[in-house]
């Protein structure tokens, strides 16, 4: 297939905003490769499905925006294939040591220059991210589906396994609903984390994930460790640790790895968080925990992994097991030591009371649990709610004004935009520079000026790929803002490398705040 067939998708997909049109149009693309009824390519279903959905199929390849800057002149006539373009950035990715800086710009000069004008903008935005079509993977997972003509639930399911849509396009392509349900839990393959929405009070999360029939209203409530979430594999003495993007930290990891050959069992899957202490066993600084995580041990900061969730036992897959028969395969396999403290219950007042001694141990909050939901993962619902005392949201930085005064020099005010889902961009909602330290402006401005696409004396627009956790005090309707709402006294609460700017919050979630009804995590989708 030609890259300028995806080219052209992502421009129809770009120009409109039904999501049913959108999926079409990607429903459409992904039709030509089995139109004649053979077998298609593995490798070029697998670069199509992730270039219509905006991403390389390469985690890094050395480029950036200052590489792509100055460009040779454009082709006049489209020849790449979407092949030939995954197998040149493979070959740029590969370069490393003496003189291959050099190489890569020719590397560069030599695909690009083959490249029509509108196909090299649109790689330009391949590479760093800046696709801003809509094609969100979820609307991809629906194209796939349309295409193999199969359930959507049955390609949400496989890719939630498998951890990724395109490890199972072909299959949903090629072999239809069978071969879908052959993907399944694998220890040893990380699958997407489940995740929870979020609540303003205990009451407000028990009555949203109590719903289920047969508890009497009882739920589980966990302590939310302000620590990195992981997932533990263990078969035999092989242990594999990952992060919620599905990341292999292993290595860096050792007492974790001790922990886990440590369990009474050979084959498990455990859900967790992976947190710092200090001497009295308080939470040390998520920085701390995030910047011990992100290297090898060097022996002065040590991690302890709390498990709260258990997907596999021995040959016996529990993703689908109420999480009252998990819980109980949890508590006797995991020593006490290592689980997140939990309370079930069904009384408001005795949750209260649980929150309290929570966050007076340091802890970030607490995640309200449904007893009879299965792990759903990937998926963002009602069964898990979040309670925090404090009100966040997870932001990406638009663009970040120069200080004035003691700030004199340093980037300062950050502008804050949320995701959204209909056009694939984000929605400014506000500004702030509460919270910042000098450490935090040092940083920051480093930062910002190496993610900078344009700048003025006033300020530097950034590409929408830092996170940042903000802290609020609620939301108010604003006509100063696209989005109609803007935040109120937001302040940094810290910023988040641990999160990419597709899982930050949406606009309708912020939206949802004016009225205080969660938003239908469907529609974030």
């Amino acid at each position: 297939m030609l890259l300028a067939d995806v080219v052209a998708t992502s421009r129809v997909v770009a120009a409109t905003r039904s999501r049913k049109a959108k999926v079409a149009a990607v429903a459409e693309l992904l039709g030509r490769l089995v139109a004649d009824g053979t077998t298609p390519d593995p490798d070029e279903v697998a670069t199509v499905v992730s270039y219509v959905a905006g991403s390389l199929r390469q985690r890094r390849t050395g480029l950036g925006w200052r590489s792509l800057g100055s460009l040779p002149a454009p082709a006049d006539q489209p020849t790449l294939t979407v092949t030939g373009v995954h197998e040149a950035f493979g070959s740029i990715a590969a370069l490393a040591g003496p003189g291959s800086q050099a190489a890569r710009a020719d590397a560069v000069a030599d695909l690009f220059g083959r490249a029509t004008e509108e196909e090299q903008t649109w790689l330009r935005g391949l590479v760093t991210g800046e696709v801003r079509q809509g094609a969100l993977d979820a609307l991809v997972q629906e194209g796939v589906a349309a295409a193999g003509e199969v359930p959507l639930a049955a390609v949400r399911r496989a890719a939630m396994l498998a951890g990724s849509t395109v490890a199972v396009a072909v299959a949903a392509l090629t072999g239809g609903e069978e071969a879908l349900a052959g993907f399944g839990l694998e220890v040893g393959r990380p699958v997407l984390p489940m995740l929870a929405s979020s609540a303003t009070s205990t009451a407000e999360a028990m009555a949203k994930a109590g719903g289920g029939a047969g508890t009497a209203g009882e739920v589980a409530i966990d302590t939310k460790l302000d620590g990195i979430r992981i997932q533990v594999h263990r078969d035999g003495d092989d242990v594999l640790v990952a992060t919620r993007s599905l990341d292999d930290i292993t290595a860096r990891l050792p007492e974790v790895v001790e922990v886990a050959r440590s369990l009474p069992a050979q084959r498990f899957v455990l859900d967790g968080e992976a947190i710092a202490l200090d001497a009295d066993g308080r939470p040390r600084p998520f920085q701390e925990t995030a910047s011990r995580t992100a290297q090898a041990s060097d022996g002065r900061v040590a991690v302890t992994p709390y498990f709260f969730d258990l997907l596999h036992l021995d040959g016996r897959d529990l993703l689908d097991s109420p999480g009252t028969e998990r819980l109980a395969a949890l508590d006797a396999l995991v020593p006490e030591a290592h689980r997140v403290a939990r309370l079930v219950t069904a009384d408001v007042a005795e949750a209260d009371a649980f929150v309290a001694r929570v966050l007076a141990a340091g802890h970030e909050g607490v995640v309200v649990k449904d007893l009879t939901a299965a792990y759903d993962a990937g998926r963002r619902g009602a069964a898990w709610v979040k309670v925090k005392p404090v009100l966040t949201l997870d932001l990406v930085v638009l663009a970040v004004e120069w200080g004035s005064g003691r700030r004199q020099g340093w980037l300062s005010n950050i502008h804050l935009g949320a995701r959204d889902p209909a056009t694939g961009g984000f929605v400014m909602l506000g500004k702030t520079f509460k919270g910042m330290t000098d450490e935090v402006l040092a940083w920051q401005t480093e930062r910002f000026l190496g993610l900078a696409t344009s700048r003025d004396p006033y300020a530097v627009q950034v590409r929408p790929e830092q996170v940042v956790e903000i802290a609020l005090d609620g939301v108010q309707r604003s006509t100063r803002y696209p989005g109609g709402v803007a935040l109120r006294f937001a302040r940094v609460v810290r910023y988040r490398d641990d999160k990419r700017p597709d899982e930050v919050d949406t606009i309708d979630d912020v939206r949802a705040l004016l009225t205080g009804r969660a938003a239908d995590p469907e529609e974030d989708a």
